[in-house]
């Protein structure tokens, strides 16, 4: 795809994390962007945690209209925020920043909830009160997505080697949503929680290329009859739990669309425009077939 020339009129956006050379978000967005004509490039930013408060005014300073933020940002680039939005303050967590250069202000939102239950409702997943979920983890992700479906009225439970880590996101959650059914366990506890699980989320990194070969389920705990499993991990396409959920019959669903959401979401955020979602998902299901 062609990709005109930058000159003096060219907007920039971009990626900040700690790695940034795995991301598929660059490619993904300069096509959409050549697609719609628009003088836009998005650039991966390398940016380690001690020069994180230095990168954030950097961007501004730079006329940048907007950035993504990863691991391990996403938390500790709040409080050098000028403003967070309501998605943020829910999901604990940042994962798009808006610039308005002419104010010289920050505004931190989260795109990741709603591309994870974007991506939920384009599969034919829904969830309510006769869920019962089980999501792998207790980090940023795992709180993203529990915020997001703890509204659905489903028994959420969080399973984490380190259990105090699920019991704060449940406290919170709890502190959010009157009534909301939500505990956290241990990783001993993954039979007992999951026997009647309708959906299982993987909100951990483990089986991530180039750990293939890993995976966050206990290997003497059978998978539960009928649910579906959803990975958030979208590098490999297919991981080890999902041919293993598979295998017992689950119907599985990987983190590709998730990843598409969110960034369609940011893409409009920053630029007002709608970006051609198909074309994203066929820009990153190419560099992933290659790799």
């Amino acid at each position: 795809m062609h990709i005109g020339h930058i000159d003096g009129q060219t907007q920039l956006v971009g990626i900040m994390g700690y790695p940034v050379a795995h991301s598929l978000s660059p490619e993904m967005h300069n096509a959409a962007f050549a697609e719609l004509g628009m003088n836009w490039r998005y650039v991966p930013l390398l940016v380690p945690p001690e020069r994180l408060a230095e990168a954030l005014r950097g961007v501004l300073a730079l006329g940048f209209r907007g950035v993504n933020v990863t691991v391990p940002h996403k938390v500790t680039c709040i409080p050098h925020l000028d403003s967070v939005t309501e998605a943020v303050t829910i999901a604990g967590a940042v994962n798009t920043i808006r610039i308005d250069a002419s104010k010289g202000r920050l505004e931190g939102l989260n795109t990741d909830m709603s591309g994870f239950l974007t991506d939920l409702a384009v599969n034919h997943v829904s969830v309510n009160e006769e869920s019962r979920v089980v999501i792998l983890g207790a980090g940023g992700a795992a709180r993203s997505i529990g915020a997001g479906l703890a509204r659905s009225g489903a028994h959420i439970t969080f399973v984490n080697r380190t259990v105090e880590r699920g019991v704060q996101i449940a406290d919170f959650l709890r502190s959010s949503w009157e009534g909301c059914k939500v505990e956290a366990v241990g990783l001993e506890q993954l039979a007992e929680v999951s026997h009647d699980a309708t959906l299982i989320i993987n909100a951990t990194s483990v089986g991530m290329f180039p750990y293939i070969d890993a995976s966050p389920w206990r290997d003497d705990v059978p998978f539960p009859k009928d649910a579906v499993l959803y990975d958030t991990i979208y590098r490999p396409l297919q991981t080890k739990l999902m041919r293993d959920a598979e295998r017992s019959g689950l119907r599985v669903i990987g983190g590709l669309g998730m990843l598409i959401y969110q960034g369609a979401a940011a893409f409009e955020l920053w630029t007002g425009k709608k970006p051609p979602i198909e074309l994203m998902r066929q820009v990153c299901l190419r560099r992933l077939s290659e790799s």
